[in-house]
């Protein structure tokens, strides 16, 4: 029994030598290291650092709905007049076909980027590209600077801003302080 003894202390004492000399163990300082544990958590998750057991994704990522984004529902809702080439919400792209509100030889070409999902000036870039085809279907393609990019963004922003609104009334209907009265309490 002694020697198990011994031998059992032996183990944990190489094994604290081993975790310190290879750095798993660090000694810390209480300033260095916030004392709420959230803070702490978001700090080691900002930092790479810890392991999350039974809380990570199954599959390859989580990704939210787009019909859960005032901001995309709002671009998608205001581009409605034109057919989309592709409109990838993880990508945060919409793009549109070739269209000409006349039958002309010149076409026009619109992409959104999304910047970020909050509804502010910044969020959206719009770009318009121009495409005019001579008679022998010699076309050249660039990018213009029209009023129609601050149009549309405009208009995103603004039906973003109206989903965003009815959104939150729904919210305090259902699951608020209001539920189920009906009442909206304006502050």
């Amino acid at each position: 029994m002694k020697t198990n003894l011994i031998k059992f202390f032996t183990l944990v004492i190489f094994t604290a030598v081993l975790l310190n000399s290879c750095g798993l163990y660090k000694r810390s300082d209480v300033k260095d290291n916030p004392v709420n544990v959230d803070e702490r958590v978001k700090k080691n998750i900002q930092e790479g650092k810890g392991f999350r057991f039974g809380t990570g994704a199954t599959r390859g990522g989580d990704f939210d709905f787009a019909s859960s984004n005032p901001l995309w529902r709002g671009a998608i809702d205001v581009m409605d007049f034109v057919p989309l080439t592709n409109a990838s919400y993880s990508g945060g792209i919409i793009i549109t076909e070739w269209f000409s509100s006349e039958n002309t030889n010149r076409e026009l070409k619109i992409t959104i980027q999304f910047m970020t999902n909050e509804i502010r000036a910044d969020a959206i870039k719009v770009l318009v590209f121009e495409k005019i085809c001579a008679e022998n279907n010699n076309c050249k393609t660039k990018k213009v600077r029209s009023k129609l990019e601050g149009e549309l963004k405009l208009a995103i922003l603004k039906r973003a801003a109206l989903f965003e609104r009815d959104d939150f009334k729904k919210y305090r209907e259902t699951k608020g302080k209001n539920k189920g009265t009906g009442i909206i309490k304006k502050k």
